[in-house]
């Protein structure tokens, strides 16, 4: 079982992974990435996106998690925010995901970070119960809000003269 840091190399097959898990989300019309923009954002001069990959027996790239940092201010600390975790179904149940998972959690013991958070659809029982044998636990009570494209544009053209 292999995981370890994305390489450029690896780019293409990510953005596929990305896409696949699009499709099991219910959710492919939404996805707009391109290996471009994953590979700016990963190896740019400021990368704010981190990942990792998991390797099947043939060394092909099947399994990833894309994470960013996050602050808490209660805390005082960073933490990781698990953008996307994703194991092509054929690979699911050999540990791959599991090791994804603790390779970010060790990166958070290993650099003092508080938090590893991420969201999971309610409907996705079988990651909840995957994320739930890790340890991991619901945040009751927090409810995700988003602004993209029309409401986004709309609510950042209605500033009124505020300043920066």
């Amino acid at each position: 079982m292999t995981v370890r840091r994305i390489e450029p190399g690896d780019v293409a097959a990510v953005v596929g992974l990305v896409r696949e898990l699009a499709e099991y989300e219910e959710s492919a019309h939404e996805v707009r990435l391109t290996k471009e923009q994953l590979s700016g954002a990963l190896f740019g001069d400021s990368p704010a996106l981190f990942g990792h990959v998991a390797l099947g027996p043939d060394g092909a790239v099947v399994g990833t998690a894309l994470w960013f940092l996050n602050f808490s201010t209660w805390r005082g600390t960073h933490g990781i925010y698990l953008e996307d975790l994703y194991v092509q179904p054929r690979h699911r149940g050999t540990g791959l995901g599991r090791e994804l998972l603790r390779t970010l959690a060790a990166t958070c013991v290993e650099r003092g970070y508080d938090r590893l958070e991420w969201s999971v659809l309610d409907w996705n029982e079988p990651s909840i119960a995957f994320y739930r044998a890790a340890g991991a636990v619901p945040m009751d009570g927090w409810t995700v809000f988003r602004l993209t494209d029309d409401a986004l544009t709309g609510f950042a053209a209605d500033r009124r003269g505020t300043a920066g």
